[in-house]
């Protein structure tokens, strides 16, 4: 069934996507015996949530990189910065300071995305567009911080001008800086209008997995 579902969904993002699309697998309340097929179905990334589900899971499927895309508090960075690939839900200083001491002090150097409220809702986090551009200079001037690209958490039913603007957000960063790559916008409910508005990382869970119980 989930090798089923694997192969529908890339069936699906070949079919809209005009360049490669990399799939994180959102792993949030899936167990780790199934998170460990995700290799032999073609995807090497897996995302979590809370930096509990992190932790507890992480160690049992090293095999995959792992890459943290929920709200995270500052005092969970260290459980976390060993082990992390990607941070995408960078969306203050304060946040991106403590990766910054935290990274310093493993001695390694951590890629982020900056996490923008394209909506501005309040029950998301993120940065407003209109100042997500401030965010991810002050960031990028951390030395063990790399700043990669953009995150966003779409409104339902948003409209596809919203899709549109994030990705004209992405191309301004990506016009002032070569290490921007990623694009991480779009969940099970929208990832093929995410996709056909420029995404090039997509979010997905239950349509991998089915509905979390």
């Amino acid at each position: 069934m989930l090798a089923q579902k694997i192969k529908q969904v890339k069936s699906l993002i070949d079919a809209v996507a005009k360049e490669p699309v990399t799939i994180v697998a959102a792993t949030k309340t899936v167990s780790v015996d199934v998170i460990r097929q995700l290799p032999a179905l073609g995807i090497n990334i897996a995302g979590e949530n809370r930096a509990q589900e992190f932790i507890a899971k992480q160690p049992y499927a090293p095999q995959l990189e792992w890459h943290f895309i929920g709200q995270l508090q500052t005092n969970k960075v260290r459980q976390i910065i060993d082990t992390v690939s990607m941070i995408q839900s960078v969306d203050r200083m304060r946040l991106a300071n403590i990766i910054q001491a935290e990274a310093e002090r493993v001695g390694r150097v951590v890629d982020v995305l900056i996490e923008v409220n394209a909506g501005n809702e309040e029950s998301k986090g993120g940065v407003e567009i209109g100042q997500a551009g401030i965010l991810a200079r002050e960031v990028a001037k951390l030395s063990n911080i790399r700043v990669r690209g953009i995150m966003a958490v779409m409104p339902i039913d948003a409209d596809d001008s919203m899709y549109r603007q994030i990705k004209e957000l992405f191309d301004g960063f990506k016009a002032r800086c070569n290490q921007i790559d990623y694009l991480s916008m779009g969940m099970s409910g929208d990832y093929i209008k995410a996709i056909k508005c420029g995404a090039n990382m997509v979010r997905l869970g239950s349509v991998i997995f089915g509905e979390r119980v």
